[in-house]
């Protein structure tokens, strides 16, 4: 018993002990960094997507600049995926660097 009242003073007193010290000398927090400038809209690095409706399939073709770079491939009723042309030469063929087609397995 005379333990339990010990332990319980020592644990009132002990936050009272710490709000009577003396906080150290705290510095001001420095002024924040000035804002980056303004980002400039550039149309040439939008992508540029062409739509083409099939009987079976919606294939969508991403250029930038021109340049072929990304198809997604929709079949009719089946999830889609995406062919990449990883060569940069607006090809998607199959070559000694075959692009293979990705799915999407889950989005969040």
């Amino acid at each position: 018993m005379r333990r339990l009242l010990l332990a319980l003073l020592v644990a009132v007193a002990l936050p009272a002990a710490a709000q009577n010290a003396n906080p150290p000398d705290l510095a001001p927090v420095p002024e924040p960094p000035p804002m980056p400038p303004a980002y400039e809209f550039d149309p040439g690095l939008e992508p540029q997507v062409t739509i083409i409706k099939k009987e079976n399939e919606t294939v969508e073709q991403y250029r930038i600049g021109g340049r072929l770079y990304m198809v997604k491939v929709t079949p009719k009723g089946g999830k889609p995926y995406y062919l990449i042309d990883r060569n940069g030469d607006g090809q998607l063929t199959i070559g000694p660097r075959i692009s293979v087609p990705m799915w999407v397995i889950k989005t969040f």
